[in-house]
This record gives C-alpha cells, sequence and structure tokens, in this order.
C-alpha cells in the first residue's frame, strides 16, 4: 500500500519528515549569482544577471521541491535583500536584464520584506527586465505596486508544473489549473509578462505515453495563458520525498530523452520560447559518449528557438523511446 498520504496536512508532514539538512547561509548575502545568455521575447540574445536570493523558507510543501536546502528558517531583516543585491551585482559583469529568484515566492511578504521594494526596484533600475518568481495564489495588488515602481518590465514566473489535475493537486501546491489561469490572466490583463514552470515529467505518471502525452498538454496550457517562456525543468530526486516515491513506483525519474522531446514540442509550436533546463544532465544520461553534444544542442535550441536534428549515437538503437510519439528526439 503506497505511504504518500491523501490529505494536505498529512502530505505536509510526510514531505517534511524525509527532508536532509539544509546548507548554512548568510542573511546579507545572495547564495549564487551569474550572468547567462537568454532569448528574449523580440528574438535577441540577451544577456541575464540571476540573483539566486537568501530568504525565508516558502510556506508551501511542494512535494518536487528541493528549494528549501536553500533558505533560512526566519524572516531576513529590513535591508538584507537589497544589500544581497548589491553584494551580487559588484561582482558581476554588466547584464541587459536580471532575474531575483529567492527559492519561493518574491511576493511572500515573510520572504522578501515589502519595505524593501522600493530599495530593491531601485537597485535594478538599469535593467531593461525584471524577473521574478511567485506562487500564483499570491498575484495580486503587490505586484502591481511593484511594477509600478521598476524602470523596466516586469515577468513574473509562475509553477504550473503539470496541467494534470489530479497530479496537480497531490503535488502539494495548493493550486489547480484554474487559479493559475485566472494568476495568468492577472499578468495579462496588467501587461506583465509571464514565464511558466513545468515539470519533465511530474511525479505519478509513470506511463511513458501518459507521461509524454500531459507534458503536450501543460506546454499548450501555458501557451494558452499567454506565457511567452515554457520553462520546462527536468524532475530531480534529492529532496527525499521523490526518492521515497520512486522506491514505490510512484515516480519515473526522466531521461533526456523526455527532456529533449519537451523542449522540441515546446519550440515547435511556435507561440512562446521553449527553454529547457540543463542543469545536472549527468543524473539523465545513460550514456556519457553522446552527453556532451547533446548538452550543447539543448543550449543551442534555447537560444536559437530552431529544432535541431537528433544527436547520433549508438546507444538511441540499444534502448526503446521512452517517448515513442515524441519525434525526433526519440
Amino acid at each position: 500500500m503506497p505511504s504518500y498520504p491523501e490529505t494536505a496536512a498529512a502530505r505536509d508532514r510526510w514531505i517534511l519528515s524525509r527532508r536532509g539538512p539544509r546548507r548554512a547561509l548568510e542573511a546579507q548575502t545572495a547564495y549564487a549569482a551569474f550572468v547567462e545568455i537568454e532569448r528574449s521575447d523580440s528574438g535577441e540574445l540577451v544577456t541575464v544577471a540571476t540573483v539566486f536570493l537568501t530568504n525565508r523558507e516558502c510556506p508551501w510543501r511542494c512535494l518536487m521541491c528541493d528549494l528549501w536546502q536553500h533558505t533560512l528558517e526566519e524572516s531576513v531583516p529590513p535591508g538584507a535583500i537589497p544589500a544581497q543585491i548589491d553584494q551580487a551585482l559588484s561582482q558581476l559583469p554588466p547584464a541587459r536584464q536580471i532575474k531575483l529568484y529567492n527559492s519561493g515566492s518574491f511576493f511572500d511578504a515573510r520572504a522578501i520584506p515589502p519595505a524593501d521594494h522600493a530599495a530593491i526596484a531601485e537597485r535594478v533600475r538599469g535593467f531593461e527586465r525584471v524577473i521574478v518568481e511567485c506562487h500564483p495564489a499570491l498575484v495580486g495588488e503587490a505586484v502591481l505596486r511593484f511594477r509600478d515602481r521598476l524602470a523596466g518590465r516586469l515577468e513574473v514566473a509562475l509553477g504550473l508544473e503539470t496541467a494534470h489535475p489530479q497530479v496537480l493537486e497531490r503535488l502539494n501546491k495548493r493550486l489547480t489549473v484554474e487559479q493559475f489561469e485566472q494568476a495568468a490572466a492577472f499578468l495579462r490583463r496588467h501587461d506583465i509578462a509571464l514565464r511558466v514552470f513545468l515539470l519533465v515529467p511530474p511525479p505519478f505518471l509513470t506511463e511513458a505515453a501518459e507521461a509524454w502525452t500531459w507534458t503536450q498538454r501543460s506546454v499548450d496550457v501555458a501557451f494558452d495563458c499567454g506565457a511567452t517562456v515554457a520553462s520546462l525543468i527536468p524532475t530531480r530526486v534529492g529532496n527525499g520525498a521523490l526518492e521515497a516515491l520512486a522506491a514505490e513506483g510512484l515516480f519515473v525519474p526522466p531521461r533526456l530523452e523526455d527532456l529533449e522531446a519537451a523542449q522540441e514540442y515546446a519550440v515547435g509550436c511556435g507561440r512562446g520560447r521553449g527553454l529547457a533546463d540543463a542543469w545536472d544532465l549527468e543524473a539523465f544520461s545513460h550514456c556519457p559518449a553522446c552527453l556532451p553534444a547533446r548538452r550543447d544542442r539543448l543550449m543551442r535550441i534555447n537560444l536559437s528557438q530552431r529544432v535541431e536534428p537528433p544527436v547520433p549515437c549508438a546507444c538511441r538503437t540499444e534502448r526503446k523511446p521512452i517517448l515513442p510519439s515524441s519525434g525526433a528526439a526519440s
């Protein structure tokens, strides 16, 4: 009998009981920062300063989340977040856009003090676009107030994760597809750009054909809601909970083929950018011989938004494709 609970409160306890330790972090220091290149909605290649802010853990206990490992147990004091941005930007080369990611929700008042919003806006005044992440439940007037402080355009990244209603409910995100659509519509009405995080694939979809069908539907829902980016995240183990699900046969970790197919589908839609998260691909590849070339291909497609032929390798004929209807990715 599977042990994963059926109620939200019990799921919270189940997820928390399987956690390991957090990283030791300082409230005055962003825990990571770097500059990357991304294709913009206008088709340009732009530099993006990505700053991972240190702050209090998100109040939601999502089944797949491992971001809590980079959070604090208490709220940061006023002024800490602007100080983190100062510290991070002082070590980075110039960039045109900035991502302020905080392992949770930017508009969670216990994570990012609203009293710091004016100072944060001043720090990012030189960027043409400011990208933050947020749970759809927190999309509201606070978003508009922050938007009005910015010199550049605001973009909000929302985690839909999957459009499968029952699986989304079991992720413990306290979110429905309808609530996501309402948050996206709010952003669209107020001319705020939207990017959407999607899991490839989420837990509980253990049959390859079903997982692929719902990957396609999830990308479609993201673009239907006005997303300019579908950000495709391979579902990674490492938070304790997913390892427990895998042991019970309720989660099949993705293979590199899954991510390739999802990227090809999102790009092929021609409705927005399909960006594959290429971090830690070693965990998803069964063939070290072709991995470097396949990683490079993913990154090139991210930048060009043009699907390329698959990388040839003997491993492609040695294993049955996991997504038989995915086209060139198999």
